[in-house]
Protein backbone atom coordinates (compact mmCIF):
# COMPACT_ATOMS: atom_id res chain seq x y z
CA UNK A 1 0.00 0.00 0.00
CA UNK A 2 2.84 2.31 0.94
CA UNK A 3 4.74 1.46 -2.27
CA UNK A 4 1.68 2.21 -4.38
CA UNK A 5 1.28 5.58 -2.72
CA UNK A 6 4.94 6.37 -3.32
CA UNK A 7 4.69 5.35 -6.96
CA UNK A 8 1.59 7.53 -7.38
CA UNK A 9 3.39 10.50 -5.86
CA UNK A 10 6.36 9.99 -8.20
CA UNK A 11 4.03 9.77 -11.20
CA UNK A 12 2.24 12.98 -10.22
CA UNK A 13 5.59 14.71 -9.72
CA UNK A 14 6.83 13.62 -13.15
CA UNK A 15 3.62 14.77 -14.84
CA UNK A 16 3.79 18.12 -13.06
CA UNK A 17 7.44 18.59 -13.99
CA UNK A 18 6.78 17.68 -17.62
CA UNK A 19 3.81 20.05 -17.85
CA UNK A 20 5.70 22.92 -16.27
CA UNK A 21 8.67 22.34 -18.52
CA UNK A 22 6.50 22.20 -21.62
CA UNK A 23 4.75 25.47 -20.76
CA UNK A 24 8.01 27.28 -20.05
CA UNK A 25 9.45 26.02 -23.35
CA UNK A 26 6.64 27.56 -25.40
CA UNK A 27 7.75 30.97 -26.69
CA UNK A 28 5.73 34.08 -25.98
CA UNK A 29 5.54 37.54 -27.51
CA UNK A 30 4.68 40.58 -25.39
CA UNK A 31 3.74 43.91 -27.02
CA UNK A 32 2.12 47.18 -26.07
CA UNK A 33 -1.61 47.60 -26.53
CA UNK A 34 -2.54 48.27 -30.21
CA UNK A 35 1.01 47.68 -31.47
CA UNK A 36 1.66 45.10 -34.18
CA UNK A 37 2.90 41.69 -33.07
CA UNK A 38 4.91 39.12 -35.00
CA UNK A 39 4.57 35.47 -33.98
CA UNK A 40 7.65 33.77 -35.36
CA UNK A 41 7.80 30.27 -36.81
CA UNK A 42 10.60 28.93 -39.02
CA UNK A 43 10.06 25.39 -40.30
CA UNK A 44 10.14 23.30 -43.45
CA UNK A 45 6.85 22.81 -45.24
CA UNK A 46 6.17 22.67 -48.97
CA UNK A 47 2.40 22.55 -48.61
CA UNK A 48 -0.30 24.63 -46.97
CA UNK A 49 0.71 26.50 -43.83
CA UNK A 50 -1.99 28.05 -41.70
CA UNK A 51 -2.31 29.82 -38.35
CA UNK A 52 -5.18 29.24 -35.92
CA UNK A 53 -6.01 30.16 -32.37
CA UNK A 54 -5.18 27.30 -30.04
CA UNK A 55 -8.75 27.11 -28.72
CA UNK A 56 -10.28 27.43 -32.20
CA UNK A 57 -8.13 25.09 -34.29
CA UNK A 58 -10.71 24.88 -37.07
CA UNK A 59 -10.87 28.64 -37.66
CA UNK A 60 -8.03 29.77 -39.93
CA UNK A 61 -6.61 33.25 -39.36
CA UNK A 62 -4.13 33.39 -42.27
CA UNK A 63 -2.56 30.84 -44.60
CA UNK A 64 0.05 30.41 -47.34
CA UNK A 65 0.86 27.90 -50.04
CA UNK A 66 3.29 27.84 -52.96
CA UNK A 67 1.22 30.30 -54.97
CA UNK A 68 0.04 32.97 -52.50
CA UNK A 69 -0.91 34.00 -48.98
CA UNK A 70 -4.40 34.87 -47.77
CA UNK A 71 -5.72 36.76 -44.75
CA UNK A 72 -8.79 34.75 -43.79
CA UNK A 73 -9.57 36.94 -40.77
CA UNK A 74 -9.05 40.70 -40.71
CA UNK A 75 -6.03 41.84 -38.73
CA UNK A 76 -3.91 38.72 -39.42
CA UNK A 77 -1.49 38.28 -42.31
CA UNK A 78 1.44 36.26 -43.63
CA UNK A 79 4.02 37.33 -46.23
CA UNK A 80 4.54 35.07 -49.25
CA UNK A 81 8.22 35.90 -49.82
CA UNK A 82 8.95 34.90 -46.24
CA UNK A 83 6.90 31.71 -46.61
CA UNK A 84 9.02 30.64 -49.59
CA UNK A 85 12.12 31.04 -47.38
CA UNK A 86 10.67 28.92 -44.58
CA UNK A 87 9.57 31.86 -42.41
CA UNK A 88 5.93 31.27 -41.53
CA UNK A 89 5.56 34.22 -39.14
CA UNK A 90 2.09 35.54 -38.42
CA UNK A 91 1.65 39.32 -38.19
CA UNK A 92 -1.12 40.67 -35.96
CA UNK A 93 -1.62 44.26 -37.07
CA UNK A 94 -3.46 45.56 -33.98
CA UNK A 95 -2.81 43.60 -30.81
CA UNK A 96 -5.51 44.24 -28.23
CA UNK A 97 -6.67 42.33 -25.18
CA UNK A 98 -9.12 40.22 -27.21
CA UNK A 99 -6.19 38.77 -29.17
CA UNK A 100 -4.28 37.51 -26.15
CA UNK A 101 -3.70 33.78 -25.96
CA UNK A 102 -2.15 30.81 -27.74
CA UNK A 103 -1.65 30.53 -31.49
CA UNK A 104 -0.71 27.45 -33.52
CA UNK A 105 1.03 27.21 -36.89
CA UNK A 106 0.16 24.06 -38.83
CA UNK A 107 1.72 22.43 -41.85
CA UNK A 108 -1.02 20.25 -43.28
CA UNK A 109 -2.43 18.48 -40.23
CA UNK A 110 0.74 18.72 -38.11
CA UNK A 111 1.43 21.44 -35.59
CA UNK A 112 4.71 23.22 -36.20
CA UNK A 113 4.76 26.13 -33.73
CA UNK A 114 2.86 27.24 -30.65
CA UNK A 115 3.27 30.88 -29.62
CA UNK A 116 1.58 32.85 -26.83
CA UNK A 117 0.67 36.52 -27.30
CA UNK A 118 0.78 38.76 -24.22
CA UNK A 119 -0.15 42.42 -23.86
CA UNK A 120 1.93 44.71 -21.67
CA UNK A 121 -0.10 45.86 -18.64
CA UNK A 122 -1.46 49.38 -18.86
CA UNK A 123 -0.21 51.92 -16.32
CA UNK A 124 -2.25 54.93 -15.23
CA UNK A 125 -1.82 57.61 -12.57
CA UNK A 126 -5.05 59.03 -11.13
CA UNK A 127 -5.29 62.12 -8.90
CA UNK A 128 -8.65 62.84 -7.29
CA UNK A 129 -9.99 64.69 -4.26
CA UNK A 130 -11.43 63.17 -1.08
CA UNK A 131 -15.11 62.35 -1.47
CA UNK A 132 -14.86 61.86 -5.25
CA UNK A 133 -15.43 58.55 -7.05
CA UNK A 134 -12.59 56.37 -8.30
CA UNK A 135 -13.41 54.59 -11.59
CA UNK A 136 -11.19 51.69 -12.64
CA UNK A 137 -11.59 50.54 -16.25
CA UNK A 138 -11.60 46.75 -16.53
CA UNK A 139 -10.49 46.67 -20.24
CA UNK A 140 -11.53 43.03 -20.81
CA UNK A 141 -14.79 41.09 -20.66
CA UNK A 142 -13.21 38.10 -18.92
CA UNK A 143 -13.57 37.71 -15.14
CA UNK A 144 -11.18 39.98 -13.28
CA UNK A 145 -10.19 40.70 -9.72
CA UNK A 146 -9.12 44.08 -8.34
CA UNK A 147 -6.22 43.99 -5.89
CA UNK A 148 -5.32 46.91 -3.65
CA UNK A 149 -1.87 47.64 -2.24
CA UNK A 150 -1.66 50.44 0.31
CA UNK A 151 1.18 52.96 0.10
CA UNK A 152 0.65 54.33 3.60
CA UNK A 153 0.65 52.88 7.09
CA UNK A 154 -2.81 54.34 7.79
CA UNK A 155 -4.40 52.85 4.67
CA UNK A 156 -6.81 49.89 4.52
CA UNK A 157 -5.39 46.38 4.47
CA UNK A 158 -3.97 45.27 1.15
CA UNK A 159 -5.38 42.40 -0.91
CA UNK A 160 -8.28 41.58 -3.22
CA UNK A 161 -11.14 44.01 -2.78
CA UNK A 162 -13.53 43.10 -5.63
CA UNK A 163 -14.17 40.49 -8.33
CA UNK A 164 -16.11 41.19 -11.52
CA UNK A 165 -17.59 38.52 -13.78
CA UNK A 166 -19.75 40.13 -16.44
CA UNK A 167 -22.59 41.97 -14.65
CA UNK A 168 -21.75 40.23 -11.37
CA UNK A 169 -19.87 42.30 -8.79
CA UNK A 170 -18.65 40.97 -5.45
CA UNK A 171 -16.65 43.13 -3.04
CA UNK A 172 -15.37 42.98 0.50
CA UNK A 173 -17.94 44.21 3.07
CA UNK A 174 -16.26 47.58 3.53
CA UNK A 175 -16.59 48.26 -0.22
CA UNK A 176 -19.98 46.67 -0.95
CA UNK A 177 -22.17 49.69 -0.14
CA UNK A 178 -20.12 52.16 -2.16
CA UNK A 179 -19.13 50.15 -5.24
CA UNK A 180 -20.94 49.63 -8.54
CA UNK A 181 -20.35 48.86 -12.20
CA UNK A 182 -20.61 51.89 -14.49
CA UNK A 183 -17.99 52.49 -17.18
CA UNK A 184 -15.78 50.36 -14.95
CA UNK A 185 -15.57 49.52 -11.27
CA UNK A 186 -16.64 52.65 -9.39
CA UNK A 187 -15.66 53.21 -5.76
CA UNK A 188 -17.50 56.17 -4.27
CA UNK A 189 -16.50 58.58 -1.50
CA UNK A 190 -12.82 57.70 -1.39
CA UNK A 191 -10.59 58.99 1.41
CA UNK A 192 -6.91 60.02 1.44
CA UNK A 193 -6.03 56.82 3.30
CA UNK A 194 -7.15 54.83 0.24
CA UNK A 195 -4.31 56.14 -1.91
CA UNK A 196 -2.23 53.30 -3.30
CA UNK A 197 -1.87 50.88 -6.21
CA UNK A 198 -4.96 49.18 -7.67
CA UNK A 199 -4.27 46.22 -9.98
CA UNK A 200 -6.83 44.77 -12.40
CA UNK A 201 -5.94 41.11 -13.03
CA UNK A 202 -7.35 38.55 -15.44
CA UNK A 203 -8.46 35.69 -13.16
CA UNK A 204 -8.52 33.04 -15.89
CA UNK A 205 -5.02 33.63 -17.24
CA UNK A 206 -3.55 35.24 -14.10
CA UNK A 207 -2.31 38.19 -16.14
CA UNK A 208 -2.09 41.80 -15.00
CA UNK A 209 -4.25 43.98 -17.24
CA UNK A 210 -4.08 47.47 -15.73
CA UNK A 211 -2.13 49.07 -12.88
CA UNK A 212 -3.55 52.26 -11.35
CA UNK A 213 -1.43 54.46 -9.10
CA UNK A 214 -4.07 56.44 -7.22
CA UNK A 215 -3.32 59.65 -5.34
CA UNK A 216 -6.19 61.02 -3.29
CA UNK A 217 -5.13 64.56 -2.44
CA UNK A 218 -5.84 65.66 1.10
CA UNK A 219 -6.79 69.36 1.02
CA UNK A 220 -6.10 69.77 4.76
CA UNK A 221 -2.63 71.29 4.08
CA UNK A 222 -4.31 73.82 1.76
CA UNK A 223 -6.78 74.76 4.47
CA UNK A 224 -3.93 75.11 6.95
CA UNK A 225 -2.04 77.33 4.54
CA UNK A 226 -5.10 79.49 3.95
CA UNK A 227 -5.64 79.82 7.69
CA UNK A 228 -1.98 80.77 8.17
CA UNK A 229 -2.24 83.41 5.45
CA UNK A 230 -5.39 84.86 7.04
CA UNK A 231 -3.69 85.03 10.44
CA UNK A 232 -0.65 86.71 8.88
CA UNK A 233 -2.86 89.24 7.09
CA UNK A 234 -4.75 89.94 10.30
CA UNK A 235 -1.54 90.55 12.22
CA UNK A 236 -0.24 92.75 9.41
CA UNK A 237 -3.49 94.74 9.36
CA UNK A 238 -3.40 95.25 13.13
CA UNK A 239 0.22 96.32 12.94
CA UNK A 240 -0.49 98.84 10.18
CA UNK A 241 -3.50 100.18 12.10
CA UNK A 242 -1.39 100.51 15.23
CA UNK A 243 1.34 102.39 13.39
CA UNK A 244 -1.23 104.70 11.80
CA UNK A 245 -2.80 105.37 15.21
CA UNK A 246 0.58 106.25 16.69
CA UNK A 247 1.28 108.60 13.79
CA UNK A 248 -2.12 110.28 14.21
CA UNK A 249 -1.58 110.71 17.98
CA UNK A 250 1.91 112.10 17.38
CA UNK A 251 0.62 114.54 14.79
CA UNK A 252 -2.27 115.62 17.06
CA UNK A 253 0.13 116.29 19.92
CA UNK A 254 2.42 118.19 17.56
CA UNK A 255 -0.48 120.38 16.46
CA UNK A 256 -1.48 121.03 20.06
CA UNK A 257 2.07 122.03 20.93
CA UNK A 258 2.26 124.40 17.98
CA UNK A 259 -1.05 126.00 18.96
CA UNK A 260 0.19 126.61 22.51
CA UNK A 261 3.37 128.19 21.20
CA UNK A 262 1.41 130.47 18.91
CA UNK A 263 -0.90 131.55 21.71
CA UNK A 264 2.07 132.26 23.97
CA UNK A 265 3.77 134.37 21.36
CA UNK A 266 0.60 136.44 20.83
CA UNK A 267 0.28 137.39 24.56
CA UNK A 268 3.92 138.47 24.96
CA UNK A 269 3.85 140.84 21.95
CA UNK A 270 0.69 142.82 23.07
CA UNK A 271 1.51 146.31 24.66
CA UNK A 272 -0.85 147.69 27.42
CA UNK A 273 -2.36 151.23 26.96
CA UNK A 274 -0.89 154.00 29.22
CA UNK A 275 -3.44 155.89 31.43
CA UNK A 276 -1.82 159.27 30.73
CA UNK A 277 -2.26 158.78 27.08
CA UNK A 278 -5.90 158.04 27.60
CA UNK A 279 -6.39 161.49 29.32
Amino acid sequence: MQSCSSALCILILLISTFTTGSESAVPSVKVNLHDSATLSCSERCSGLVRWTEFSESTDTLAECDQTSCRSVKEGYQMIHDQYLKGDFSLIITDADFTKRGWYTCQCGVRDRCDVKLLIQPLNSTVQIKPGDSLVLRLDISDPVEVIYNSTGAAGPSSGQICTVDGPSLQCKPEYTQRSSLTSGLELRAVTPSESGVYTVMDKKNEEVIHIYTVIIEDDQPCRDQRAAVLVWLSVLSLTVCGVLLLVIVWMWRKIQLLQKRCEGNGISNHKPVSPTNEQ
